[in-house]
């Protein structure tokens, strides 16, 4: 008897471990830093494309009118994530000319989330399911 209750208690535990783990993971980044009512496009060229976790991230070189660039860091979905629509790691690559369509940043920043992208050769990038033909 004593095996069968020590038993369920450490399988209890066990579950419990696992499910406050699950909020953790799933609580580990908020929207709030974004403006989730504005879309910004902005076009440039990619200086960098990380595909890396929790967050894959493009950075963009955008003319800013002064003669300079501006360098944007846009914050994308999971390459796990992406891969499952088709984004490999070499989908962008340095010097791809690309406009994407950003949830900005609240502070001003010249950070965005991702919302979708078109590319020079008339591809579009989005992080959601494409409907199939």
């Amino acid at each position: 008897m004593k095996a069968i209750i020590r038993h369920l208690v450490g399988s209890g535990i066990i579950v419990s471990s696992f499910a406050a783990a699950g909020v953790t993971v799933t609580a580990h980044h908020s929207f709030a830093p974004f403006d989730l009512t504005v879309e910004k496009t902005i076009t440039g060229t990619v200086s960098k494309f990380e595909w890396t976790n929790p967050h894959s991230w493009i950075w963009v070189d955008v003319p800013n009118g002064k003669g300079g660039v501006d360098t944007w860091a846009v914050e994308g979905m999971s390459p796990n994530y992406l891969a499952r629509r088709g984004w490999t790691k070499s989908t962008l690559k340095f010097g791809d000319k690309i406009s994407i369509a950003v949830r900005p940043m609240k502070n001003g920043q010249n950070a965005g989330m991702f919302v979708r992208a078109a590319l020079a050769d008339g591809r579009v990038l989005t992080q959601v399911d494409q409907p199939k033909d």
